[in-house]
């Protein structure tokens, strides 16, 4: 099967990234850009983002989470701590987070060091999820070989029965990681392939050094 994509063009020519309208704080940009994603009707999710780690295997592999909250600190998502991700931040915690918005022209592209939120955070995150998605955090051993979608059916009714009218808690290997940046490059698709890329890096006084790289 072949199937040949060099003929495949789009022009780019949305909007610019210029030094002199960007803050000195990369996050207050992520806001800005955030929120207009956020609200563009063409996004469907503005919080999807790409995660890429090193895996155990020594492979890096990307995935698609669901941002849920981002701070001065850093951007938080939850996962099974257990999960082929969750064990590959564990081991090497430097990982990388990615957004695309095709119908605004941009990327952000973050690199930073994630680490365990704390607890009564995860707690608290967990408490405000439907009940569903509690139930599903308990009966998938998130990344593992299963035999049969059945055994997942099942598990899940077991559960749906052993805490039938009552608080379903928080697994303990179920919580968040919040990735605190070092890097966060921002790009804006421009005519001729000349795209705007403008990237902030964290000094080790915690200052943030802005940059244009070269498309």
């Amino acid at each position: 099967m072949e199937k040949d994509l060099s003929n495949y063009r789009k022009t780019y020519q949305k909007d610019a990234l210029l030094e002199e309208n960007t803050p000195e704080n990369p996050i207050e940009l992520f806001r800005d850009w955030f929120l207009i994603a956020d609200n563009d009707n063409n996004v469907l999710e503005a919080n999807a983002m790409n995660v890429a780690t090193l895996g155990l295997d020594g492979y890096p592999k990307n995935r698609v989470v669901l941002l849920k909250k981002f701070t001065w600190e850093g951007f938080i998502f939850y996962t099974n701590y257990n999960s082929e991700k969750g064990k590959a931040i564990l081991a090497n915690p430097k990982i990388c987070l990615s957004f695309f918005w095709p119908s605004l022209e941009r990327q952000i592209i973050i690199k930073g060091d994630a680490e365990k939120l704390a607890k009564n955070l995860s707690d608290g995150y967990f408490e405000s999820r439907p009940d569903g998605s509690k139930l599903g955090a308990w009966a998938s051993n998130q990344s593992e070989v299963v035999p049969s979608r059945e055994l997942l059916d099942k598990q899940l009714q077991e559960y749906e029965n052993k805490f039938k009218g009552k608080e379903i808690p928080r697994p303990n290997y179920w919580g968040g990681f919040i990735t605190k940046p070092k890097s966060i490059e921002f790009w804006q698709g421009r005519p001729n392939r000349m795209h705007d890329r403008i990237r902030y890096t964290l000094d080790n006084d915690y200052n943030w050094i802005k940059e244009r790289l070269a498309p």
